[in-house]
């Protein structure tokens, strides 16, 4: 359902406002409820004396550091054990002799926490312990005290915006866990995200203004990596995994849950970040590789006040490395501080922030004429050198990026929690820009172009959410419900493009290219001064139904106002558009916690903003509806023996409606009519699979293998209908880790891995006018050997065996990293 509207300064002004104030007033609202507590809190009294004559009580709650409750925890005084949590993470403890006693909660794989307590005679003692992990991180610890598959995704907050097993939700999702990250000796996030079965990379990082983040093809769509934390964070470059927790690649149009404005058809892909934890504990290491790499990553943890649970996690990189052409090099500084602090047994606190500094050369991006017909059919036929690069460096530019989040969580009362969330983030591009531009002549000349960049993007999130585990008779609910704030402005002061000269494609020698030159073509170039703004306000809501332990039901819905200011220089290019997205889905388990067959609907929407239609000489403007995606997905998701196996596998279908299209009509007129027609369609179906397995112990899989058949059903342009969308990347993709680890006796310790991917030929051109460009299909496969105990770990990677030339694009071809070996040694304290 969507409700176009004329743009109307004084209706978004005041709908603007209820906004805010709603923010506000639940600001305030928690800020109030805290006060109330601290001052009905009654602090614990130290006293120097201990008597055995009387005895007291200790009740109390064990947390994880994202604050959900820790079941099945052991509690110790004084050493002894001597209860514990229950599944709210609640523990009590009677007839404790009066005076000061030690509390410690403990489980198997986990830092224990401690804290001092004085018992009184007089009335109950209250504690709160929180452990040293996430709730996935401790129920990875679980799962690993009974099995070892430690590649399977576990429980997550972010995916449904409340805490859901894999099983009970109806949305396909893969996890990337950071053990398998540091099996890999990953280094960079394309990488990384080779890992997770349907995505490929259409573009590396391009670091221009705006858009300069990667671009990979998911389900058939384009998405950027916009998201950290379920918070939106925007960047030019590609962010460093120092501080990569896991990453979450959300399958799927998930407007309902996540907007419009950062996500695509396709899905999104979400970074956790590493969480502080109450303890000390450090982690140093250092990474040479091939082509002059060299990287220096630390993770040091603090607990900076024990009695009021405050902790400090602050993790950092700093990278340099040279390219495997013949010019290139990129180097960056990244620091992550986080601060924890539980307040109490219902406030707490966690704030994050992420500076990254990067200088780097742009990657060589190949640009087909899409207009003219190809020269070349392939890679092969272009004459292409895989190590040319054609640029110098000299012509770098920079990414500064700055992230900072902060969180308040407050447990209004059993099974209810209030989070109140704010993002803030910017990105700049600042330096040489360039691209090569095919000019189809049949000769194989490309132009090279520049631009002088000088670009920021500023971003600002605020949330309000209210989460609930709660019973209606006997139906089990889990509720968000919440509030959303949104603006993204856009201040670009780059030079135009310009053309420094033309090159011969075949010849890597007339590539020569220097500064000097560059900045003689940039000298008559003035900078294109601009400034856009545009602002979301959403409100959402997510039910979970359990009609049965076994069969539960989803529905959700978010209403988005979206307000483009454009150009903020004029009111031209204003508009501002009202949508709803719903999205339901089911799941049912034949067999409880081991066998789930789910079904959902899930929307997704683009705004579209207003187009002047010119009739009989006359331009009359034309306002649409937002554009929709709409898809339907049925599959089955299984954990068996123990969780030794967990399998995924669905079949999903999405259709694009309502895309704007012109047309062109011919009159008697001098010049013909053009208006335009919201019925354009494409449509994106496919299967996809996931395998993450533990046949014996010590040895673990993930596998995972898609189909994607997409095509443009009606459009504008005539050259690319019923054919395959040049975003779409390849058909087929398959993934493969293999890994095996020594647990046992004298070679304890010892791991190989051992994995790679499998990628089909992709249509980077695709056009009936221009003909069609195709990369080939290509397999690349990486091996790693390892030797570690708990204070130290080395480690082998030889990334691309094969030495495989291999290219990625999307109208453009991108020559891929060659034969690399990566030594690591890691050393924790």
């Amino acid at each position: 359902m969507n409700i176009p509207t004329q743009k109307k300064k004084h209706n978004y002004t005041a709908l603007s406002l209820y906004f805010y104030l709603i923010i506000l007033c639940l600001l305030n609202f928690n800020t109030a409820v805290y006060a109330l507590q601290v001052d009905s809190s009654t602090p614990i009294a130290h006293n120097e004396h201990t008597s055995w004559a009387d005895v007291g009580e200790i009740e109390g709650t064990v947390l994880t550091i994202d604050g959900q409750p820790a079941a099945k925890i052991t509690i110790r005084i004084d050493g002894k054990a001597a209860a514990q949590t229950d599944e709210k993470g609640r523990f009590s403890l009677a007839s404790i002799p009066e005076g000061l006693h030690t509390v410690t909660a403990s489980m198997v794989g986990v830092r224990p926490v401690s804290q001092q307590v004085n018992v009184s005679s007089t009335g109950t003692t209250y504690l709160t312990l929180t452990l040293n992990a996430d709730a996935q991180q401790l129920q990875e610890v679980t799962i690993n005290a009974q099995g070892t598959n430690k590649f399977a995704q576990k429980e997550t907050a972010y995916v449904a915006r409340m805490p859901l097993k894999n099983l009970e939700n109806p949305q396909v999702y893969n996890s990337i866990p950071s053990v398998l990250l540091k099996e890999q000796v990953i280094i960079r996030l394309d990488d990384a995200l080779k890992n997770a079965p349907g995505i490929t990379q259409l573009w590396e990082s391009t670091g221009r203004g705006g858009d300069g983040a990667g671009y990979f093809s998911l389900r058939g769509f384009a998405v950027q990596p916009t998201m950290i934390n379920g918070l939106p964070s925007l960047t030019n470059g590609s962010p460093d995994p120092a501080n990569i927790e896991r990453i979450e690649v959300i399958k799927g149009p998930s407007g309902t849950l996540f907007g419009s404005s950062l996500i695509s058809y396709g899905g999104l892909i979400n970074i956790i970040t590493k969480k502080p934890y109450h303890g000390f504990g450090a982690e140093v290491s250092y990474v040479a590789g091939s082509y002059g790499l060299n990287r220096v990553t630390a993770d040091v943890n603090a607990a900076l006040s024990t009695i009021k649970d405050i902790a400090l996690r602050i993790n950092t990189a700093w990278h340099s490395e040279s390219s495997f052409q013949d010019a290139g090099f990129r180097k960056s500084l990244f620091i992550a501080p986080t601060l924890s602090y539980q307040v109490n047994e219902r406030l707490s606190f966690l704030m994050s922030a992420e500076f990254y500094q990067g200088e780097r050369t742009n990657p060589l991006m190949i640009f087909f004429n899409r207009s003219r017909p190809l020269a070349a059919e392939n890679m092969q036929e272009l004459g292409y050198d895989h190590k040319a690069s054609f640029t110098n460096n000299d012509l770098s530019f920079k990414n500064p990026t700055f992230n900072l989040q902060g969180q308040m969580n407050y447990q209004l009362a059993d099974g209810w929690v209030s989070q109140t969330v704010l993002s803030r983030s910017s990105s700049k591009s600042d330096g040489y820009y360039s691209y090569i531009w095919d000019l189809a002549d049949g000769e194989g000349t490309y132009q090279r172009y520049f631009s002088m960049q000088n670009a920021d993007l500023l971003g600002t999130d605020i949330q309000q959410n209210f989460i609930g585990d709660f019973k209606i008779g006997n139906l089990r609910n889990r509720l968000v419900a919440g509030v959303d704030y949104f603006h993204r402005s856009y201040v670009n002061n780059s030079s135009g493009y310009v053309i420094a000269d033309s090159i011969i494609i075949s010849e890597p020698g007339t590539g020569s290219i220097s500064k000097s030159r560059v900045d003689a073509a940039l000298a008559g170039t003035t900078a294109n001064k601009s400034k856009t703004e545009e602002e979301v306000l959403s409100a959402y809501f997510s039910d979970v139904l359990n009609i049965t332990p076994s069969l539960l039901v989803m529905a959700s819905l978010r209403l988005d106002y979206f307000n483009n200011q454009g150009n903020v220089a004029t009111d031209e290019d204003d508009f501002d558009q009202v949508a709803l997205s719903p999205k339901f889905g089911v799941v049912y388990q034949p067999v409880q916690d081991k066998l789930a067959l789910f079904a959902n609907y899930m929307n997704g929407f683009s705004n579209v903003g207003p187009q002047e239609e010119t009739i009989d000489g006359v331009s009359i403007p034309r306002t649409f509806r937002p554009e929709h995606a709409n898809q339907w997905e049925t599959g089955v998701k299984l954990t068996l023996l123990d969780e030794k196996i967990a399998a995924t596998v669905s079949y999903y279908d999405i259709r694009v409606s309502d895309v704007v299209r012109q047309e062109v009509i011919e009159n008697s007129d001098p010049e013909p009519d053009i208006i335009y027609i919201q019925d354009g369609e494409n449509y994106s179906k496919g299967i996809e699979t996931a395998f993450t397995l533990n046949p014996a112990p010590g040895l673990n899989l993930i596998m995972g293998y898609s189909y994607n058949d997409s095509k443009v059903v009606k459009t504008n342009d005539e050259n690319i209908v019923g054919r395959r969308p040049e975003a779409a990347g390849p058909e087929h993709l398959a993934n493969a880790w293999i890994s095996y680890r020594v647990n046992e006796g004298q070679l304890s310790g010892l791991g190989f891995g051992f994995g790679g991917n499998y990628v089909s030929e992709n249509k980077i051109m695709n056009r009936s006018n221009t003909g069609v460009f195709a990369l080939p299909a290509y397999t690349v496969m990486n091996a790693s050997a390892s030797y570690g105990t708990g204070s130290y770990e080395l480690s082998l990677k030889l990334d691309n065996l094969t030495n495989k030339e291999y290219y990625n694009g999307w109208s453009t071809a991108n020559p891929q990293m060659p034969r690399r070996l990566l030594a690591s040694v890691t050393f924790r304290f």
